[in-house]
């Protein structure tokens, strides 16, 4: 059997940050995109939204209760919205390629021109909650621009949003072999591993084994909310 969850996704428990709300009055994480890895959202309890801005469709709003389930692409920047503390199982392809660098906050034009303010905004995390918190707000108002264009200038909207999908993608692709091992190491090698069950059909698929992943203890201050990554693997 592979390490790690089955076809070597990954899986976070995830409550949006709803200690207080940001700068537009929204309780909400931080918006950002991933270049290679697609996301999606299983609703455990509460109530809320993804915000969701592509260079296809623009800025789309997807309303969150549970039981509920919406998944995107990269190059997808997105936003968590809490209306009543929502809660989600965060589904990441790439065995959770995005919790090991393939994320980019968005701050604006002005942060992202500058790479000792992008820093200096991204580890604002360090200082705990009231970091994120920080941090979140900062995200929030540099949104803000965004729907004002969206509202007003949608071409110019645009052109900022493939502007910042262009500097993560750059800001990425020199750690093109590092995410190129993860994937190896995690689906690559499930989907070997199914493709060789089949391909030995009708002979068993040999020994029998279980694994029991719990949550890691504690909070981690994400990009989102509170995160419980679910990577601590027992075998039972």
């Amino acid at each position: 059997m592979q390490p790690g969850m089955i076809a070597g996704i990954g899986a976070t428990h995830l409550r949006v940050y709803d200690q207080r709300p940001g700068t537009d009055g929204i309780n909400a994480g931080c918006a950002h995109v991933h270049a290679v890895t697609d996301e999606a959202y299983y609703v455990i309890s509460g109530t809320g939204a993804i915000e969701l801005h592509d260079l296809e469709h623009g800025f789309r709003n997807v309303p969150l209760s549970p039981g509920a389930f919406v998944q995107f692409t990269p190059g997808t920047v997105h936003r968590s919205v809490t209306h009543d503390k929502l809660t989600v199982l965060a589904l990441m392809g790439n065995a959770g390629l995005a919790e090991r660098g393939d994320a980019r906050i968005y701050f604006g034009p002005q942060a992202d021109a500058d790479p000792a303010l992008y820093e200096k905004l991204r580890a604002l995390v360090t200082k705990g909650l009231d970091g994120a918190l920080e941090r979140r707000d900062h995200s929030t108002k540099a949104h803000m621009k965004l729907m004002k264009l969206w509202e007003s200038d949608r071409d110019a909207y645009r052109a900022e949003l493939a502007r910042f999908i262009g500097v993560h993608a750059t800001a990425m692709a020199p750690l093109r072999e590092k995410f190129q091992g993860v994937v190896r190491e995690g689906p690559a090698a499930w989907l070997a591993t199914s493709l060789a069950r089949i391909d030995g059909l009708p002979t068993a698929p040999g020994a029998s084994e279980a694994t029991a992943i719990q949550p890691e203890p504690g909070d981690r201050f994400g990009m989102c909310g509170l995160l419980r990554p679910l990577d601590v693997a027992v075998k039972v």
